[in-house]
């Protein structure tokens, strides 16, 4: 990760603005994926933000509430995501492609660096907190399952759906050790190519 000096050098964060708030989230996603969140500073982040330390707490009451947020937002963000996903398609098979386009965007495009701090930083949070992101997280599971058990149905897939989630919800997660946004493959052309790994023959 190439070490930035402005944050104005960062691209944006999908489900942060440009407020004095979400430019110290936007910056601490930076810098607790670079960094590690227990080795990132508060003078670091603020000096990042282009604000003194003390001026953190003006949104913020904590380092460990500003953690706690940018993980909150990237699963608020990325829930709204899925249900738009399912919205927009027509049909069972065209709305679990694309759940799977959807979940390969918040992992590699927009909010990828917020997902990592959420997977890479978990063990940051105390157990009250987790459980908080849990129940968020398991609204975000459903919106899946829900789709799933009418594709079993349908026989469009030939696994129970969360055997079926848990096995491509792995392979989407691990695009993020190999997938170069840059390179040959399109979003799009991974979704499809996932899509087929789990369909009934």
């Amino acid at each position: 990760m190439l070490e930035i000096k402005s944050l104005e050098q960062l691209p944006q964060i999908g489900g942060l603005d440009d407020s004095p708030r979400g430019r110290v989230m936007r910056a601490a996603a930076y810098l607790f994926r670079r960094n590690g969140y227990a080795s990132t500073t508060v003078r670091e982040l603020a000096q990042l933000v282009g604000i003194q330390s003390g001026s953190l707490f003006h949104h913020f009451k904590s380092k460990d509430d500003i953690l706690l947020a940018v993980m909150e937002e990237a699963i608020r963000y990325n829930t709204a995501r899925m249900e738009q996903a399912v919205q927009q398609a027509t049909g069972t098979f065209n709305q679990i492609r694309g759940l799977i386009r959807a979940e390969l965007e918040s992992i590699n495009g927009d909010t990828g660096t917020a997902m990592a701090v959420l997977v890479f930083e978990w063990d940051a949070l105390t157990p009250d907190r987790q459980d908080y992101l849990l129940n968020m997280r398991e609204y975000y599971e459903q919106i899946w399952l829900n789709v799933l058990d009418r594709a079993q149905q349908e026989g469009l897939i030939k696994h129970p759906p969360f055997i079926w989630r848990r096995l491509i919800g792995g392979a989407i997660s691990w695009t993020v050790t190999w997938y170069k946004p840059e390179g040959p493959m399109t979003l799009d052309q991974l979704a499809d190519i996932i899509m087929q790994m789990g369909k009934a023959e």
